[in-house]
């Protein structure tokens, strides 16, 4: 059992008063190479982690819970506190047809959600088990189908580079292949294929139809990217439109998170480069309304993408409002950051930024050690969060993290 070595929950309540409240860094959201990630294996994460003093780190892969094993492993030889979370994308055909942008500031509708605080380890069965399995073979159904495309246009192209889906998932994922994982895969190919920048400039541009590489040949996540957005996205030579088999609406996918022993969590996009916002998060006191009438209690952001002006007044005025809030990195993409978060251009997390992150990971930490001791946690199977004794789940949080790490 993960939490063998910590008091049974009455002794650990008792002691709870007397444990120094003590702010620890805390990641809620980073990807592993269980989905996709900058991380090459779970060694560098918790290596990282070391280095940088996080003492609490969040998994948030997409679909799959198959790294909490050995995250959990990794997490007990290094006294740092494990999060189980989960992520996923929902899609509301309600806010598609009227053209309301959620989290995904290019797809109405498209609702990316996580999970936060799963059993460890997770039991699914019955139609949560069928939804989740029928979502994760779409996706992958629809990425064999990208691989396929981008084979026929490399033919095309007279090149005798080619792939297979399970060539890419043996090399280069652990579980689902995505998009990523197929530029990464063309990347080092094209590398491999071509000795010298003018030959792989050369070949990007008929790759390319015509137009000539942007990205830094010498940064491997640049051109990843490039390959992606030129291959893989709308337009592309590979580009396979999503089924909608591949969604499952923001209600089904609470459902699943719920019986998995989580708690609801909706990813905030918040500001982009240019102060933009989604339609749907404009309105703070709209979404709040919104996330409350759904009972949507915990929100997550990646601050760096944000603002540190606009983000703390909003992070204030949803843990004010009640809301547990947690915040990440991400690391979905190529480019390797640090592991402690930070805003838009570097700019640090304020001191209070850092207690209401710290403060999330306390609530989302007493619920899964009050769950894996069969008690119940912060939110029922309804989804019903006890807001009303938010502080007391903060300050046992406090006491099982401490007592942990």
């Amino acid at each position: 059992m993960l939490y063998k070595n910590l008091p049974s929950p009455d002794v650990l309540k008792s002691q709870a008063e007397q444990i120094p409240f003590e702010v620890l860094e805390f990641n809620g959201h980073f990807h592993t190479p269980y989905s996709f990630s900058a991380f090459t294996g779970m060694d560098q994460v918790f290596d990282m982690a070391r280095k940088e003093n996080v003492k609490i780190l969040g998994i948030n892969d997409f679909y799959v819970t198959d790294g909490y094993e050995e995250f959990a492993s990794y997490a007990l030889k290094n006294r740092v506190f494990p999060l189980f979370n989960i992520e996923f994308i929902a899609l509301s055909k309600t806010q598609q047809a009227q053209g309301i942008r959620v989290n995904d500031p290019n797809n109405p509708g498209r609702t990316y959600f996580s999970g936060k605080g799963l059993d460890y380890p997770v039991t699914l069965s019955g139609p949560c088990r069928t939804q989740l399995d029928s979502v994760k073979d779409e996706s992958q159904r629809q990425v064999a189908e990208m691989i396929e495309k981008l084979n026929a246009w490399l033919a095309e192209l007279g090149s005798d580079i080619k792939f297979s889906y399970e060539g890419i998932r043996s090399a280069y994922a652990r579980q689902l292949v995505r998009e990523r994982h197929i530029a990464k895969a063309l990347r080092i190919a094209v590398f491999e294929r071509y000795a010298t920048e003018e030959a792989r400039k050369d070949f990007l541009r008929k790759l390319y139809g015509g137009k000539e590489s942007a990205a830094d040949l010498g940064s491997a996540a640049a051109l990843e990217n490039e390959l992606r957005n030129h291959l893989l996205k709308s337009g592309g030579k590979a580009f396979v439109a999503e089924d909608e088999k591949a969604f499952l609406s923001v209600e089904q996918v609470k459902q699943i998170i719920l019986a998995a022993g989580g708690i609801p969590c909706y990813p905030v996009l918040l500001d982009d480069k240019k102060g933009n916002f989604t339609d749907f998060e404009g309105d703070r006191e709209a979404m709040m309304a919104s996330l409350k009438a759904q009972d949507i209690w915990s929100i997550e952001l990646i601050p760096g993408r944000n603002s540190l002006e606009i983000l703390e007044p909003f992070v204030q005025f949803f843990s004010d409002n009640d809301f547990v809030v947690t915040l990440g990195t991400e690391h979905n993409a190529p480019d390797m950051i640090p592991l402690t978060v930070d805003c838009r251009g570097h700019v640090p997390l304020t001191a209070n930024l850092r207690r209401i992150n710290y403060e999330g990971a306390c609530v989302v930490a007493a619920h899964q050690y009050l769950r894996a001791n069969g008690l119940p946690g912060y939110v029922d199977a309804a989804g019903r969060a006890d807001t009303a004794h938010k502080a007391a789940f903060v300050r046992l949080g406090n006491a099982v993290i401490h007592k942990f790490v």
